[in-house]
């Protein structure tokens, strides 16, 4: 009943408009153009993992990157040919060798990594690829800037790896430029105190989507693109990128309620007069009118999440969707598999299409995804 529709048109519009600002940023010191290197985790933004990496190689990504072994297998079993980063850590033995097995590329985050990325390269007769992680004030995965004796004695200890690429991650790139900043200078003094060592650090990436588009200095070797391909910014848009996914139902029931008559659960609303009602069979369980996660956001959006709650508590603010091209009120609160819809008035039959506004990441797996 429920699909999450793709727009290839609009999807392959994005790409396009970020190989031409990735082009318009120049070549690094060897003269190379920047590599793009598309994440695809969390199922593709939700767009489906296999069919979205496809996509993006028919449209000329060749790099991406995952945050879990699973999505990194799953790839290669697809036929999946094409560079893959895994960047999260991992010093399991067998889930190692099943990456290395599967040609993946390693995160190496720590002394520990290292030891085991080593030895297992040393039982296979083989160097292991690896991109380094530095941790610059995430906290999460990385060596801390600060312990650069501890990172150059653990590199320089290492037999059987070979060092591809250096990166780090931004916590506060979408509203945070003096943070950002400051992230990115304790990565280039990284790479500095690594050169002197006579270390490659390979190619360096620091930029998600947010600091691709807002600081293009920091572009340096490559750039890892995620929600921008979505069109899915939490900060102004600067190509005019567009959504390029929208969730798709159907009118189920229609039916006529009294004035008076209380719809949904808590009976946030009743009905201020007779009142013709469309049921959707699609709710928050589907992944509609389920906001971003509140850790990505400042105080100050918090604020504006929760004042933005209470309003829809007290029906003071409305949600919408789309039948025949035209908006429709929710009447009530969104359930966890139906909202409820007022068509008084409307010529509007059950087996309507039903448009609604989504954010393809949190769209329930289960449900069919369609690239049209």
């Amino acid at each position: 009943m429920n699909t999450l529709v793709i727009k290839k048109d609009d999807l392959r519009d994005n790409i396009e408009k970020i190989k031409e600002f990735a082009l318009k940023s120049g070549q690094d010191d060897k003269g190379n153009p920047l590599k793009i290197i598309a994440v695809v985790k969390a199922n593709g933004y939700g767009l489906g993992i296999v069919e979205y990496t496809k996509f993006l190689v028919e449209n000329g990504i060749t790099s991406f990157a995952v945050s879990t072994k699973e999505e990194a297998i799953a790839l290669r079993k697809a036929g999946i040919k094409e560079e893959i980063l895994m960047l999260s850590a991992c010093n399991i033995e067998d889930e190692l060798k099943e990456l290395i097995d599967n040609n993946i590329i390693l995160t190496l985050s720590s002394k520990e990594d290292a030891e085991a990325i080593d030895k297992l390269g040393e039982q296979l007769d083989r160097k292991i690829k690896v991109h380094l992680k530095i941790d610059t004030g995430f906290g999460r995965y990385g060596f801390i800037y600060s312990k650069r004796d501890e990172l150059v004695e653990t590199i320089k200890s290492l037999k059987n790896v070979e060092i591809e690429g250096t990166y780090t991650h931004f916590s506060v790139s979408f509203f945070n430029e003096k943070y950002t900043k400051l992230q990115f200078e304790r990565f280039i003094n990284v790479i500095e105190v690594l050169k002197m060592n006579e270390i490659n650090p390979g190619i360096l990436h620091v930029c998600n989507s947010a600091a691709f588009l807002k600081y293009p200095i920091m572009h340096l070797n490559a750039v890892r693109i995620g929600s921008a391909f979505l069109g899915r910014l939490s900060f102004k848009d600067y190509l005019g990128l567009k959504k390029i996914a929208n969730l798709e139902s159907r009118v189920t029931e229609i039916k006529e309620l009294p004035k008076g008559f209380n719809i949904g659960y808590s009976n946030s609303y009743k009905t201020k007069r007779k009142t013709e009602i469309a049921i959707v069979p699609c709710g928050y369980m589907s992944g509609f009118n389920v906001k971003a996660e509140d850790d990505l956001f400042r105080f100050v959006d918090k604020l504006r999440f929760l004042k933005n709650d209470i309003k829809n508590l007290f029906k003071k603010e409305a949600l919408f969707v789309k039948i025949n091209n035209e908006n429709y009120k929710i009447l009530g609160r969104v359930g966890a598999y139906h909202i409820v819809i007022d068509i008084t008035g409307k010529k509007v039959k059950i087996g309507d299409k039903v448009e609604l506004e989504v954010n393809p990441k949190f769209v329930d797996s289960s449900i069919r995804r369609e690239y049209r």
